[in-house]
C-alpha cells in the first residue's frame, strides 16, 4: 500500500484470522489467558509476543496503532486514553530532573498547563518561546525537547518547520510535534525531521465527537519505552471500544479533511473584510502572515480558523450565544461545526500576560468548521455578527 487514502482504509485491518470478521473485532476483555506458566513468564519478560492485560495492550488497540503508524510514516505507535495522557506519558518517559523543554507559543492550553504546573514540580525547566528568535536564545545542550504545533492552537500560525527542526537538532533536542490540527493527511512531521508525533485523536482522527483518545508515533525503540512506562507504570490505556470507533473514523479521514479544509477556506474568505470582524486568522488566505509556510508544508490549511472581534469577551459572548448552527464546545475536528472563546476556556490555564503575548486575546473566537453546506455556515455566522452589531447600536 502506497497511497494515503488506501492506507487510511486498509492499514491495520484485514479479516480476523480466526473468525473471518471483516471489521476489526472489539476484544472487550481486561485480561488474556496464557495456557501454561512458562508462556506467562515469557510474555511478561517480553520474550514472546502476545497480549497479557488490556492496560498494556489489546488486539483492537494494536490494529489502531498499526494504522496510525502507517499514516504518519512511523515505525510504531502507541495509543492512550486521551491526548494529554499521550503527551504526559511521552514527556515523563524522556525527561528527568535538570532537563529543559522549549516550546513555541501558543500551544493547547492543557499542554501549557502540564508544562508549567506539573513538569516544573519535578525539576524540569520550561522555556516559552514566542518566535524562532526566542527559540535560538534559549537553546542549549540542557534542552532535551523542543515541542510545537505545526498549526498553532488557536492563532493558526504555521511555523517554518525545517528551521525549527534545524535549530532543535543543533543541540541534540528531541523534536516533538503535536499534529492534531493538520493530521497526517495534511502534513507528516516525521518526513520533515521530527522525532515524535503526538495526537489528540479525539479531534480529526475520530471526527465524530464520540470518544477521547491520544497517540504517540515515532521510532520503534522510543515508542516501546513510552508504551512500557506510559501504560505499564502510569496507566492511561485506551479502551478497545474507543479503539474500534477510532479505527472506523480514520477510514474517512481523507474525505473529511478535504471537506473541512474546503469549507474553512470558503468561510474565511467570506469573513475577510467583514465590517464586524477585526481580523481573520486562517493560513489558507493569501493575506495571512504564514501563507507562504502553509503553501510550503501543508496539503491544505485545515478546518480551523479564528476571528477577532472588537469589544473583548462581552462581544464574543453575544456572538457565540447568537449562533444557531454552530455548537458552543471546546473540542474541534467534528463533522459538526463548533465554536468557542479560547481565552476563557481551552487556554484559560495560561497566565493572562502569556496569553496576550501569544495572541490569544479576549476578542478571539475559534471556529472549527464542519462538513455542513458552507452556505448554511456562512448564513449562521452572518446573523450572529448582525446580532452583535444590533446590540452595539442599542448601546
Amino acid at each position: 500500500m502506497s497511497g494515503f487514502n488506501t492506507k487510511a482504509v486498509h492499514a491495520g485491518g484485514g479479516a480476523d484470522p480466526q473468525t473471518g470478521a471483516h471489521a476489526t473485532p472489539i476484544y472487550q476483555t481486561s485480561t488474556f489467558t496464557y495456557f501454561d506458566a512458562e508462556q506467562g513468564r515469557a510474555l511478561f519478560a517480553g520474550e514472546r509476543e502476545g497480549f497479557i492485560y488490556t492496560r498494556i495492550g489489546n488486539p483492537t488497540t494494536r490494529a489502531l496503532e498499526n494504522k496510525v503508524a502507517a499514516l504518519e510514516g512511523a515505525e510504531d505507535a502507541v495509543a492512550f486514553s486521551s491526548g494529554m495522557a499521550a503527551i504526559s506519558a511521552l514527556l515523563v518517559t524522556v525527561l528527568k530532573a535538570g532537563d529543559e523543554v522549549a516550546f513555541l507559543d501558543p500551544i493547547y492550553g492543557g499542554t501549557d498547563g502540564f508544562f508549567f504546573e506539573i513538569l516544573t514540580k519535578f525539576g524540569v525547566t520550561i522555556h516559552r518561546c514566542h518566535d524562532l528568535q526566542d527559540l535560538t536564545q534559549v537553546l542549549s545542550e540542557k534542552v532535551k525537547v523542543v515541542f510545537f504545533e505545526p498549526i498553532t492552537n488557536p492563532t493558526l500560525k504555521v511555523w517554518d518547520f525545517s528551521e525549527v527542526v534545524k535549530q532543535a537538532k543543533s543541540v541534540g533536542a528531541l523534536v516533538v510535534v503535536d499534529n492534531t490540527f493538520p493530521t497526517p493527511y495534511l502534513f507528516r512531521p516525521l518526513e520533515h525531521g521530527a522525532d515524535v508525533v503526538v495526537h489528540s485523536a479525539t479531534k480529526y482522527l475520530s471526527g465524530h465527537g464520540d470518544l477521547i483518545a491520544g497517540l504517540v508515533a515515532g521510532k520503534a525503540d522510543l515508542v516501546q519505552m513510552v508504551r512500557f512506562e506510559g501504560l505499564r507504570h502510569l496507566g492511561g490505556a485506551l479502551g478497545p471500544f474507543e479503539a474500534f470507533l477510532l479505527l472506523r473514523g480514520i477510514k474517512t479521514l481523507h474525505v473529511r479533511m478535504e471537506a473541512h479544509s474546503r469549507n474553512a477556506l470558503q468561510v474565511a474568505r467570506h469573513l475577510q473584510g467583514h465590517p464586524a470582524v477585526k481580523a481573520v486568522h486562517y493560513p489558507g488566505l493569501e493575506s495571512h502572515p504564514s501563507h507562504k509556510e502553509a503553501q510550503q508544508y501543508l496539503k491544505a490549511s485545515g478546518g480551523v480558523l479564528a476571528i477577532e472581534l472588537d469589544g473583548g469577551f462581552p462581544t464574543c459572548a453575544r456572538f457565540l450565544d447568537s449562533l444557531k448552527l454552530f455548537t458552543q464546545a471546546v473540542s474541534l475536528g467534528d463533522v459538526e461545526s463548533l465554536a468557542c472563546h479560547p481565552a476563557s476556556t481551552t487556554h484559560s490555564p495560561m497566565p493572562e500576560e502569556a496569553r496576550q503575548a501569544a495572541g490569544v486575546t479576549d476578542g478571539l473566537v475559534r471556529l472549527s468548521i464542519g462538513i455542513e453546506d458552507p452556505e448554511d455556515l456562512i448564513a449562521d455566522l452572518e446573523q450572529a455578527l448582525a446580532a452583535c452589531a444590533m446590540v452595539h447600536e442599542m448601546v
